[in-house]
């Protein structure tokens, strides 16, 4: 099994690279924000590389690190996502912006990606919310206030702080955080005001 490859740009093609490795010329498909990054033909590059096989084929696909491969598995394990949906959804977010929308709920963010329609982007929430946390780069405050606000289990005043906040015109990503960070200086039990204030002087830093 191929992990991963070093070798020269040879040619590009829509969606995928030729690598050549030693003489070897490798076809690897690539999410179309990695393609854009690779260097011109005839220059070095390096991918990570996840190989599918089945009875019909053997595809290659590469990524920039082996965090953007592990997305790529993870994404591929939910209902209805496959190679091509996993491909868009990494052709558009990186892997830490991936790990960060799911943890914080953000389907609008994924549903961005071509092909993801609302009830995939559900599916990729629900099914990768509790693996999400361990990669993702925002605080676990921001994320358990996001969690709970989605699931309408959050306390009164923190939901009603991030709706308010949310109504501005803030994204629910940028309200939870300021949220969190309201709740951190005002305590667990501050008021609806309070966090809509301190959470507005927070997105106004």
């Amino acid at each position: 099994m191929i992990g991963k490859l070093k070798g020269t740009i040879d040619s590009y093609g829509e969606d995928y690279v030729i690598l050549d490795v030693h003489g070897v010329g490798y076809q690897v498909h690539c999410p179309s924000r990695v393609l854009q990054t690779l260097p011109r033909a005839g220059e070095a590059a390096v991918l990570s590389i996840e190989t599918l096989v089945r009875e019909d084929m053997i595809r290659l696909y590469g990524f920039s690190d082996d965090s953007e491969r592990e997305w790529f598995r993870l994404l591929m394990t939910v209902q209805g996502v496959g190679a091509k949906v996993a491909l868009a959804i990494l052709g558009i977010l990186k892997a830490s912006e991936i790990a960060n929308a799911i943890a914080l709920g953000d389907k609008a963010t994924i549903s961005r990606a071509p092909g993801v329609g609302k009830r995939v982007a559900e599916r990729i929430l629900s099914e990768l919310k509790d693996k999400a946390p361990s990669f993702a780069s925002v605080d676990a405050e921001t994320i358990s206030v996001s969690q709970t606000v989605n699931e309408n289990v959050a306390a009164r005043p923190v939901a009603e702080a991030v709706s308010a906040l949310t109504n501005l015109g803030y994204g629910q990503p940028q309200a939870s955080a300021a949220v969190a960070k309201a709740m951190q200086s005002a305590g667990e039990d501050a008021s609806t005001e309070t966090l809509i204030r301190l959470g507005l002087k927070e997105l106004a830093q």
